[in-house]
């Protein structure tokens, strides 16, 4: 969690880390601050509780001249939202930012509290700027103590470092939690995510597990934490910085919806071949080892696609595949190895108990092939092969484009199992592949329709105490993934359900005001969902259905229906999850709340 900026450089830095902050909002908004450095070490800290905009009423006539600083915005682990827990945390000069947790904080406190120094927040990062103050009271230039520091600490991490004593540079390290470096002209920068850096330069370093750097305007200097020298060159991202802007839209979260037909044209582009018979991955090296069976890790929207994966890999490749979630999967001592290829999926490439769960796969022996949005990610660096969505820079805390795009992937990756295992023939793996080349335009016909309908369904949905959301087959994903939506944005209890399981428990909920959305898309238990539905009309649930175009069944027991245009059982719960998105985004709306930024939650989840 957590959005971390610093920038050293010709401009004012103060406007440089409030452009960057608004554009990591999305990783936190429970308070904001920034630090500035004028040239003649003068340090001028600034700190808000709530959203960024509360710190930029804060600064109003303000102006904080500086060309080095340091800007935050946080989501709250230790120490509840406050001015005093709003980062940054300043020491004797030292400033610094941090994401993640320091778990031997309270050693380290109290240590330093018997030395005399006096605390101000209820926070874990306190301590770092008090470590490095007592190492540069003792001696050590700047740099030097902050390296010193941090061999004292335990824990996940990403910091930014900055000092009176020397205002040309900042120090940056991290331990599990992300950081990206940009080169610009006569300047450099650190943030959390790549949108941060956009404005400003392409060009980035990713920092690795255990990295240090030392930035000034014309270098950064990268070595390990204990100071042997590393050798690495920037990469151009092909990210531009109007993919972070909203573009005319509302939301962040509705432009991203209206962005899929072009993310899923970019996630296939380059990866069907010219007689549409074959996958071409990335790296398919990773598919010359003999696969005995498939285990996908993930964790939120991600597990959702991990379970359309494994229905992928069953149906179509015929290979056995399990779904773990990433958070259980180490603690249990899982049973993979060399036979195995484990499937990580993560939008950022961050998302802490995926990593680690990627991290004990590869150390019983598995291969790990990463499904990830971020080039240069965590995720993406430890992988044996990674399987890049493409689907551009995704602001939303809810995420769409890059769920839909983890499906596409997914669904690629089955069918190159599939034939390197021969378990379909060239015929029947040009017709899947057809299918997936039809769905960018299926996708912008679903969203050109969907307002007229899911407008006034939403309106009925509006003051809904609780709902219910119904599938079966490869539908259960998409029920799951429209529950988990409506509940994040407009704060309305839902639950996703396989629909035969409902009359085991949920079907006692069921009264005149309970709402039931049903994806009810035809396929083999098509049949049986109808009963299934049934059964909530009889105790007087109030059903609402996407169904296939010309439907009756389900539409007879319906209030309202959403039509899907024509699709197989595979490309259907890429189509259905749409009118989902927009139902929660226009409740959400209808009761009021950001949608780009739900209570609570953070796009990157990155401490256990």
């Amino acid at each position: 969690m957590c959005g971390i900026v610093g920038y050293v450089g010709p401009k004012e830095a103060a406007g440089v880390l409030i452009g960057g902050l608004r554009l990591l909002e999305y990783r936190g908004y429970d308070s904001a601050g920034i630090a500035i450095l004028d040239d003649k070490g003068a340090l001028n800290v600034e700190r808000a509780t709530g959203k960024l905009k509360a710190l930029e009423t804060k600064l109003q006539g303000r102006t904080l001249q500086g060309h080095a600083g340091v800007g935050h915005t946080r989501w709250a682990t230790h120490g509840r939202p406050s001015d005093e827990n709003a980062h940054p945390h300043e020491a004797d000069g030292v400033v610094v930012v941090h994401n993640g947790i320091i778990e031997n904080y309270r050693e380290l406190k109290e240590a330093l509290i018997k030395k005399g120094r006096k605390f101000r927040s209820e926070t874990d990062t306190e301590v770092l700027a008090h470590l490095v103050a007592d190492h540069i009271a003792r001696g050590k230039p700047f740099v030097d103590a902050v390296r010193a520091a941090l061999q004292e600490v335990t824990g996940a991490y990403a910091v930014v470092f900055m000092a009176k004593a020397d205002p040309s540079h900042l120090v940056a390290a991290r331990v599990a939690s992300p950081l990206i470096l940009g080169l610009g002209d006569g300047e450099t920068m650190v943030a959390s995510d790549i949108p941060a850096i956009l404005p400003h330069t392409r060009k980035i370093l990713a920092l690795d597990e255990g990295e240090f750097a030392v930035l000034s305007r014309d270098a950064i200097v990268l070595t390990t934490l204990d100071g042997k020298p590393i050798e690495r060159k920037p990469r151009t991202v092909d990210w531009t910085p109007a993919m972070a802007e909203r573009g005319g839209y509302k939301h962040f979260m509705l432009k991203e919806i209206h962005e899929q037909p072009q993310a899923v044209a970019d996630t296939l582009r380059g990866r069907i071949s010219a007689d549409e018979t074959s996958v071409l991955l990335d790296e398919p090296e990773i598919l010359n080892e003999a696969i005995e069976r498939i285990v996908v890790i993930a964790m939120g929207t991600s597990n959702h696609a991990a379970q359309m994966l494994r229905d992928y890999m069953e149906r179509v490749a015929r290979v056995p595949c399990s779904v773990e979630l990433a958070s259980e999967f180490r603690y249990r001592d899982p049973l993979v190895g060399p036979g195995t290829l484990a499937v990580a999926i993560s939008q950022s490439g961050e998302t802490a108990d995926t990593l680690a769960a990627a991290k004990e796969a590869k150390r019983k022996g598995a291969r790990v092939l990463a499904i990830t949005n971020v080039m240069e990610s965590s995720l993406a660096r430890i992988a044996d092969s990674r399987l890049y969505t493409r689907a551009g820079v995704e602001i939303g805390v809810a995420s769409t484009k890059a769920y839909v795009t983890q499906l596409v992937a997914g669904y690629l990756l089955a069918l190159a199992v599939a034939e390197k295992k021969a378990t379909l023939g060239a015929t029947e793996r040009k017709h899947h592949l057809q299918q997936l080349l039809h769905l960018p335009m299926q996708i912008s016909t679903v969203l050109k329709s969907a307002d007229a309908v899911i407008v006034p369904m939403a309106k009925a949905w509006q003051q809904a105490p609780s709902a219910l959301f119904l599938g079966r087959g490869m539908q259960v994903a998409t029920a799951y993934e429209g529950a988990l939506k409506l509940k994040e944005l407009s704060y309305i209890h839902a639950e996703g359900y396989a629909a035969g399981e409902m009359k085991h428990g949920p079907i006692a909920l069921i009264d005149p005001d309970f709402m039931v959305l049903v994806v009810g898309t035809k396929d083999a238990t098509y049949e049986k969902l109808v009963s299934n539905v049934q059964e909530v009309r009889a105790r007087e649930g109030r059903v609402f259905c996407i169904v296939n175009q010309g439907d009756t069944a389900l539409r007879e027991l319906s209030e309202q229906v959403f039509e899907l245009p024509p699709s197989t059982p595979e490309t259907a719960p890429i189509l259905a999850v749409l009118p989902l998105q927009l139902l929660a985004y226009h409740v959400a709306c209808l009761r009021g709340y950001d949608v780009d930024q739900p209570r609570n939650l953070a796009k990157s989840v990155t401490v256990e």
